[in-house]
């Protein structure tokens, strides 16, 4: 069954040369979308989290360097601007380097859009099975449409469930400390009438205690070749009071999520981000340090199954074996 999400704005738009993206740092209060004129553009929006979720950055990298050739300007340096915008999620790199390789630079990032919402479509596939009805699903972050095209990563199984009239819940962490579950999922889910709670990230593992959460799905920013996660900051946690509580734990991505080249999460750069972002937007020590790491990485023996557009995967050797370049896709 194929699921439309008609109530949301898409998160970029591209049109006789032109791009503009959704600005998600004013969601859900304003809708306002930001042309942008250059590659160079494009890296900062990616940067600043105008646009953000692994897939979406690199759909949006793909346009910049369709700006870039359009533009005669120096693809090699284009390109290098846009993978330096954000080191960790590996779509970025991904793309970048697929638009190095194309004859036709609109068509190419046009076909990796095109193909992200396909991917989306298949991970729903690949997990609707898991929405069980009467049960009770936690989210962390966003990887719903807003990260990426059309139904998302890990939101994906969830509105083909809801398509097909299972009834279930949602927990949705506010993820601090952007707050995109607060901000975006909860919006998202509830847009499509999904029945939706909001819950700080501390509480998650309380309600695991008390029986009220039946499984966690998340998305990834990159998967590396042993399973490793690499994520949001935060559901290595979710992750660990899952095992703990006997709570099936799930990661949702795209094959493009994949990185074959990185043998551990623990080899990953993890983005540490400005400390405005936790400092901004509470009463706290004037001076005060602070860490602000973007990501965390959950261990693959920690996951309970690898939901991808080529199959649901139940161990490491399985999600290698069905991701290397060249598989065949589960459509």
């Amino acid at each position: 069954m194929a699921a439309q999400v008609v109530t949301l704005p898409p998160s970029m738009r591209w049109q006789d040369g032109r791009f503009w993206l959704l600005d998600q740092r004013r969601l859900p209060g304003e809708v306002v979308y930001e042309e942008q004129a250059s590659a160079a553009a494009v890296a900062q929006a990616i940067a600043n989290m105008t646009v953000r979720g692994a897939p979406a950055i690199g759909i949006a990298a793909a346009y910049g360097m369709a700006l870039a050739t359009g533009a005669g300007e120096d693809r090699e340096r284009a390109a290098a601007t846009l993978i330096a915008a954000r080191p960790t999620a590996v779509n970025l790199a991904w793309a970048v380097k697929r638009m190095l390789a194309a004859a036709d630079a609109v068509a190419e990032a046009q076909a990796i859009h095109r193909e992200d919402a396909q991917m989306c479509q298949a991970i729903g596939a690949s997990g609707v099975q898991l929405i069980r009805e009467g049960c009770t699903v936690l989210t962390h972050c966003n990887a719903g449409a807003l990260a990426v095209s059309a139904l998302g990563t890990a939101t994906a199984p969830l509105y083909l469930a809801h398509a097909a009239g299972t009834g279930f819940s949602v927990f949705v962490n506010e993820t601090r400390p952007a707050l995109q579950g607060a901000r975006l999922t909860a919006w998202e889910l509830t847009q499509a009438g999904m029945d939706v709670t909001l819950i700080c990230d501390s509480a998650a593992a309380h309600l695991m205690a008390q029986g009220e959460i039946d499984m966690a799905l998340v998305g990834a920013d990159r998967v590396t070749a042993n399973g490793d996660a690499v994520n949001k900051i935060g559901t290595r946690g979710v992750a660990i009071a899952c095992r703990y509580h006997d709570v099936p734990f799930y990661v949702a991505f795209p094959a493009s999520t994949f990185d074959p080249e990185t043998a551990h999460g623990n080899d990953v750069v993890i983005e540490e981000r400005d400390s405005a972002e936790v400092t901004g937007s509470i009463p706290t020590v004037p001076g005060i340090r602070v860490r602000n790491p973007a990501f965390d990485v959950v261990p693959a023996e920690l996951v309970t199954g690898w939901i991808t557009d080529r199959g649901l995967m139940t161990c490491p050797g399985e999600l290698a074996a069905a991701l290397q370049p060249g598989a065949a896709r589960c459509m």
